[in-house]
């Protein structure tokens, strides 16, 4: 898919590869930094399955996934739009970050394969690719920091190699959170009274710990449920696992044994585990 019905653009040179991939990254990270708002606004979970695509042109585009199978393409990652009130938007931008990375790299790649590079083209194209911080980096931060530390390092060089002195500049060291799980959290009552077990939720690159209160209520939380049962597999609760339950028969099951994400189960009002809406089905 290309945006604005022009014709599709092979590039068939490592160059023309590298400027096709520049492009697109640019697009995309004007989405999730200069253009977030928008591109928040158009991720409505309430819509289908939305990707998020880059154009060789610098645009950024939310759509569809393309109707023909298998696409022109590679397609980005489905369902973007699904986990966006279901995370804190930081984490969310994130996430998105992270899969755009992966589209973009195996875009790159698809053209490299078609055109028949050989082992020093790819190689080359992946040292120029690698050599641009990841948007992943961009959103989070991290690029930013590191460019921080750069300079600062070039700068103490620069001024070591023109002193003679012998004196020795104090060393620096950054202190980084230590990255734990979130705290376990178990709502017995929700909207439209269905009820959910969220367990281990770790934000994309961001290190968050659990202060003693939340620790207690995570060991009361563990302490009530774990002798509950998954109805659907009859394994025990565990606390770093997503739970929901069903407002028919009151049981609990894991969300990957029903194939229910923490982000869909936000938009479900009543939950009826397969079981139950079998029988409602049945005349």
């Amino acid at each position: 898919m290309e945006g604005g019905g022009a014709t599709p653009y092979n590039p068939r040179t490592v160059e023309e590869v590298f400027r096709d991939f520049k492009g697109r990254r640019a697009g995309m990270i004007k989405a999730l930094t200069t253009d977030v708002e928008e591109f928040y606004h158009q991720c409505d979970p309430e819509k289908e399955n939305l990707c998020l695509y880059g154009f060789p042109s610098e645009q950024w585009e939310v759509n569809l996934p393309a109707e023909e199978v298998p696409p022109e393409l590679p397609e980005p990652a489905l369902g973007i739009n699904f986990a966006r009130d279901g995370m804190q938007e930081k984490d969310w931008l994130s996430l998105v970050a992270v899969h755009s990375d992966a589209w973009l790299l195996s875009v790159a790649f698809y053209f490299g394969a078609r055109f028949g590079f050989d082992k020093a083209d790819r190689k080359r194209l992946f040292n120029m690719i690698n050599d641009l911080p990841t948007i992943f980096e961009i959103v989070s931060g991290i690029a930013k920091k590191a460019q921080k530390e750069k300079t600062a390092v070039s700068n103490h060089s620069s001024t070591k190699s023109k002193s003679n002195s012998k004196m020795r500049e104090p060393e620096s060291h950054g202190k980084y959170p230590k990255q734990q799980p979130m705290a376990a959290a178990l709502k017995d009552e929700n909207e439209g009274g269905m009820r959910m077990g969220m367990g281990v939720g770790v934000g994309v690159g961001m290190g968050l710990e659990l202060d003693d209160e939340d620790e207690e209520d995570e060991d009361e939380d563990e302490d009530e449920h774990g002798e509950t049962l998954c109805g659907a597999c009859g394994e025990n609760y565990a606390s770093d696992e997503f739970w929901i339950c069903c407002d028919i028969c009151e049981k609990w099951f894991h969300g990957k044994c029903v194939k229910i994400t923490p982000a869909r189960a936000e938009h479900i009002k009543q939950y009826k585990c397969p079981s139950c809406s079998n029988k409602r089905a049945r005349p």
